[in-house]
């Protein structure tokens, strides 16, 4: 008769969820989700190729070829984009990294996996919506709708704060100040709190949102939920975006054909911000970036800010003949230093 006891696999993922991430790590939930969720798809993906069970997996089947042949399942078979998978390999790499130094025995094994390498990912312009693209999508919304104050409210909410959208599904009621200064307590990545400033325009929408769900201001209840009165989650979040985001093609034809997320608010204030002057610094701290490179990528986006560096760029076939200037070292420097 098969032994029921826990295996070795078992013990070292109940350790490492348990108590290595959370408490010694002090990863945040979300983290820890993350991490699950990749090594799920690892044991789901080995467990079928070798016809057996998830419960039946120990820690010596699973080794680098299985690694390798998992993430090329992910690119082919599920499609998944090669910072997806990197993403999946950094959770895979945090759990046999810690399976190394708590069993130094499966030593090279663990080294070989940590040796399969991250892929290079091309990157991908960033999506984002034009002032104009965000008007037609909030006019969009019906706020006479049952979920049309509520769907406004959020995508409001987001366009002002650029939250990441795990930050706006924690919102909770008690985490808004409605009356000035009007601001909201965000935590992001690590358990990182930042206060954002709210515009009045979002306060007035989330006051009228609150008097709709008849609920006192020091509420903990969240801020958003779903027909079901419970938290509404980011696939809710990404059909409501979606949604609004066809029903206001006819209005602003630059929707059409774009790749948006609700990750794309998130870039769409930061490319407004920086459009109305904002400077780098105060977008990533507005943002809660950890580092202002971050955001620096954003100075690089905006189509309408590259034409107008353009037209205030003296071409060079504007300006006089240099050939005759090519002839001293003097010259030469007087030639470079007029570009």
């Amino acid at each position: 008769m098969k032994s029921e006891r826990p295996n070795d696999l078992a013990r070292a993922l109940h350790d490492f969820f348990s108590d290595h991430l959370p408490r010694l790590r002090g990863m945040s939930p979300h983290t820890v989700l993350s991490y699950r969720d990749s090594l799920r798809l690892l044991l789901c993906f080995v467990a079928s190729s070798r016809e057996v069970s998830v419960s039946d997996l120990d820690v010596e089947h699973i080794g680098a070829p299985e690694v390798i042949a998992f993430l090329g399942h992910l690119e082919q078979v599920r499609d998944n984009t090669a910072a997806t998978r990197n993403i999946r390999l950094a959770a895979i790499h945090a759990f046999f990294r810690f399976l190394s130094a708590r069993d130094p025995g499966r030593l090279e094994q663990c080294q070989r996996i940590l040796g399969v390498p991250f892929k290079r990912a091309h990157t991908r312009p960033i999506a984002y919506l034009e002032y104009d693209e965000i008007k037609a999508v909030l006019d969009a919304v019906d706020r006479a709708a049952p979920d049309g104050q509520r769907d406004y409210a959020l995508l409001a909410t987001m366009f002002n704060t650029g939250a990441r959208v795990q930050e706006v599904l924690d919102l909770r009621v008690a985490d808004l100040q409605l009356q000035k200064p009007f601001q909201a307590r965000l935590v992001g990545k690590g358990r990182k709190e930042r206060i954002c400033p709210l515009w009045p325009q979002t306060a007035r929408v989330l006051r009228e949102w609150l008097e709709h769900r008849h609920i006192d201001l020091r509420s903990t209840e969240r801020l958003f939920l779903n027909h079901r009165r419970e938290p509404l989650t980011r696939f809710g979040v990404r059909y409501i975006l979606a949604k609004y985001c066809a029903l206001a093609q006819p209005a602003a034809a630059g929707l059409i054909g774009k790749r948006l997320h609700p990750h794309s608010m998130r870039h769409t204030t930061a490319v407004h911000l920086l459009k109305a002057g904002v400077d780098l610094s105060t977008i990533s701290q507005w943002l809660g970036h950890t580092s202002v490179t971050t955001t620096n990528r954003y100075a690089t986006v905006d189509l309408d800010m590259k034409r107008k560096a353009i037209a205030k760029a003296t071409p060079l076939a504007a300006s006089p003949s240099t050939a005759s200037t090519w002839r001293t070292k003097a010259s030469i420097l007087k030639w470079l230093e007029a570009l």
